[in-house]
């Protein structure tokens, strides 16, 4: 049974906390401009553009992507502070279902991934990206699927571990090759096989296929999306429920 007020209240204090870390928000936020503008500006300069993309709007939905995947994974490092202050084995004592903690540090990681996508997003008409609202609405969709995906993942990748020190080092191993090998910076048709093979079982290259098949509809070119958007969104809403499955009851485990 999922209880909504404990989600109510686990996804309250995680936006409170986010919003008086102010310098949070800064950090994270500096880190996809960065990439976008002097990476993306300076490689649009050796990567020949495609047939209505240039190089630096091709990797637009890949910063969109990278903005969610380490808001939404690093959501779940506040499990490790949980369980190091003891804040998390008082929800464990507390007769709530494991499945409704899961699902609402998922949310939490959601609505913060998605606020700070949401605010990369503004940039389209900066790069000279024309999206009608539609698309920004889709943008905004897949975004939320995406993040509520990878909260996930963290969440069940933090349940193993009881220290920050630990943690932080397993989530540099698999964060930064996730992001290489989504496609968010070259297209992953263009991968050699064993690379492409890695990127396929990567849950961060759907989420930026799907928001390539978006912002890109018409393209057709070696820019454009490798799968299909049903497919994309398919996937990701399947792994998010494996994610949630497993992680709460690797927490029934832990009572």
């Amino acid at each position: 049974m999922i209880e909504t007020n404990v989600i109510y209240v686990i996804v309250a204090r995680e936006f409170k906390k986010f919003i008086r870390e102010k310098s949070r928000l800064v950090s994270t936020l500096a880190r996809p401009l960065l990439w976008l503008f002097l990476i993306g500006g300076g490689m649009s300069r050796l990567v020949p553009a495609g047939e209505n993309v240039s190089y630096i709007q091709f990797i637009f939905p890949g910063i969109l992507g990278m903005t969610v995947l380490f808001t939404a994974i690093f959501s779940s490092i506040s499990i490790i502070w949980d369980k190091e202050f003891g804040f998390m084995k008082e929800i464990l004592v507390a007769p709530v279902s494991r499945f409704s903690v899961v699902i609402a540090k998922a949310t939490s990681g959601m609505v913060l991934s998605t606020f700070q996508a949401i605010i990369v997003l503004c940039l389209f008409p900066v790069i000279g990206l024309r999206l009608d609202p539609l698309q920004v609405i889709g943008v905004i969709l897949v975004s939320a699927i995406l993040s509520f995906a990878l909260a996930a993942f963290g969440i069940l990748l933090a349940s193993f571990y009881e220290n920050y020190e630990s943690f932080s080092v397993i989530m540099n191993f698999i964060v930064m090759p996730m992001f290489f090998l989504s496609g968010a910076m070259y297209p992953v048709k263009l991968l050699p096989d064993v690379l492409k093979f890695i990127s396929k079982l990567n849950p961060l290259t759907y989420g930026v296929d799907a928001l390539k098949n978006i912002v890109f509809p018409h393209e057709t070119g070696r820019m454009s999306a490798d799968f299909s958007l049903s497919l994309d969104v398919l996937v990701i809403c399947s792994l998010a429920v494996v994610f949630v499955f497993v992680a709460g009851k690797v927490f029934e485990r832990k009572q």
